[in-house]
């Protein structure tokens, strides 16, 4: 296309035809359907933050999580925190096994033996200790991982209201 005024001119023209006849204008009609290139990668999903808010929001919600972390724990005795863990931990358990399902990476128990085979994901197991030479690689397990294996949120609100986290609460007299 040339210049910025016959864009202006052709983007008026598009806007116009549209809506009065229904159809773009010929000038934007290609002959033919323009396929991609067959070694086209498939476009990168860019993920905003929408989703990671709204689970914070949900553990928020139900276990008061991130109050519980904003908290300053110092002033309290170590009873006191942890009763109201117990009170967090089983609020954000529900939210979280409501809305996922996490299972195992690795099978097996923590402290037991376990081999890491060549083709598993690098993604998934991070080696530490003396890693030298090629897999597979005998060790001991000390997490097994999590995997999202299901996710069903919510449907997402406005999005004036995706950046947040908790409202504020306001006692009216």
């Amino acid at each position: 296309m040339g210049g910025v005024w016959s864009r202006v001119k052709l983007a008026f023209a598009a806007f116009f035809t549209i809506l009065f006849k229904g159809r773009l204008p010929a000038a934007l009609q290609s002959p033919r359907p323009v396929e991609a290139p067959a070694s086209a990668a498939p476009p990168a999903v860019v993920d905003g933050p929408d989703r990671a808010i709204q689970m914070l929001a949900l553990m928020q919600r139900d276990g008061r999580l991130i109050d519980f972390l904003m908290e300053d724990l110092t002033a309290y005795a170590d009873a006191q925190i942890g009763a109201a863990v117990r009170d967090v931990h089983a609020g954000c358990h529900g939210a979280l096994t409501r809305y996922v399902t996490l299972e195992p990476i690795l099978a097996g128990k923590e402290g037991e033996r376990t081999s890491v085979s060549p083709d598993l994901d690098p993604a998934c197991v991070r080696l530490v200790g003396n890693v030298t030479g090629r897999p597979p690689f005998p060790g001991t397990l000390l997490h097994h991982g999590w995997r999202v294996a299901r996710i069903e949120l919510p449907p997402l609100g406005s999005s004036g209201a995706r950046s947040i986290v908790a409202q504020a609460e306001v006692e009216v007299a």
